[in-house]
């Protein structure tokens, strides 16, 4: 078997076509390597492209992608919903088959420093690819943000692990990495209410919310004897989340990352966020992926919502999918084309992994 690794860069572009062809362009450009999806988000003002191959072209094309949205995005102008740190936000690289976790996060450890040798952008290793585990998470990396990186990149163990220890005006910074399977999922909220938002996805993430008197949402902070906030768990394990208003939408979001759909499936989320959402008189209205699923994931979800619905259980994939899509609301923004969303049907496995 063939060693395959898949890529999902996230760019700080959105709206601008012309700029995240550009970035597409230069990974179909590469050989060994195919093109997956493509996802851009204009409130965010992110797109996240999808593609896999071999490790060599695989590294290839993210390198000339990194390079051209580098070229293409200025980050002193870039405004949107999602934290972002760069031009090229995030790279990971994901084991397929063929491949261990360890192989790949020296993938990783290259391009990275290809990356801030090459072309002078400021560098992060997270996840399995980052040895210091103080500094291995993404959102620990990402705080602050673009603007705030300017002062934290010169703090004492901020310096990045390649390329310049000044942040760069136009590109940002990058973090690299190699992580497993992350299925981004957000469901949609019959409110325009950011702090209804922010408060579901704090009682059902993992890392959970501060505590408060009385109000869940306005009440005064519980601190303990040393002065720090408390905290209550959340509901979810391997589940990070945050609440947004999405002006594209006319409605809020709660935006989250499935970190391991082993331990938490995609269909306990949906359903305890709508749980969640009901106790603030709020209503789940639908759910939208962004990038790719993993076929196992929805046709769980397609038999869990089957069954809860007294259908038959002999179903076929075909139509487990189409429950599983109706069920939570997968197509209620656009068409959900499950050849273009499902890992398995995009890379053709036949004929692309051998």
């Amino acid at each position: 078997m063939n060693k395959l690794i898949e890529c999902v860069p996230n760019f700080s572009e959105g709206v601008n076509i012309d700029i995240i062809k550009q970035i597409a362009n230069a990974v179909e450009g590469v050989d060994n390597v195919r093109l997956l999806n493509v996802d851009p988000g204009k409130a965010t003002n992110r797109t996240v492209i999808t593609f896999a191959g071999e490790p060599d072209g695989v590294i290839e094309a993210a390198f000339r992608a990194i390079k051209t949205a580098g070229e293409l995005i200025d980050m002193s102008k870039q405004k949107g919903e999602h934290p972002r740190m760069g031009a090229t936000d995030v790279c990971p690289l994901i084991p397929v088959s063929g491949i261990s976790m360890e192989e790949t996060a020296a993938y990783a450890i290259r391009l990275a420093k290809r990356v801030g040798e090459e072309l002078q952008i400021p560098v992060y290793l997270y996840e399995a690819a980052q040895p210091d585990k103080r500094r291995s998470n993404l959102s620990v990396i990402r705080a602050g943000q673009y603007e705030g990186f300017f002062t934290k990149i010169k703090q004492p163990g901020w310096a990045p692990d390649f390329g310049p220890a000044e942040n760069d005006v136009k590109r940002g910074a990058t973090v690299i990495g190699a992580r497993d399977f992350l299925i981004a999922y957000n469901i949609n909220l019959n409110t325009q209410s950011v702090d209804l938002a922010n408060t579901i996805a704090s009682e059902v993430r993992e890392s959970g919310r501060v505590l408060r008197e009385g109000d869940p949402v306005k009440g005064k902070v519980v601190y303990d004897e040393n002065g720090k906030a408390k905290t209550i768990p959340g509901s979810l394990k391997a589940v990070k989340a945050i609440g947004w208003y999405i002006e594209e939408y006319g409605a809020a979001q709660v935006s989250m990352n499935l970190t391991n759909i082993n331990i938490t499936p995609i269909h306990q989320v949906f359903e305890e966020v709508c749980a969640k959402a009901a106790t603030y008189g709020v209503r789940v209205t639908g759910s939208e992926l962004i990038g790719l699923i993993p076929l196992k994931a929805i046709l769980e979800a397609g038999k869990h919502f089957s069954e809860k619905q007294l259908l038959p259980a002999n179903a076929g994939d075909k139509e487990l999918i189409a429950v599983a899509i109706k069920a939570m609301g997968l197509d209620e923004l656009a068409p959900f084309n499950q050849e273009e969303r499902i890992i398995e049907y995009v890379l053709n496995a036949d004929r692309f992994i051998n």
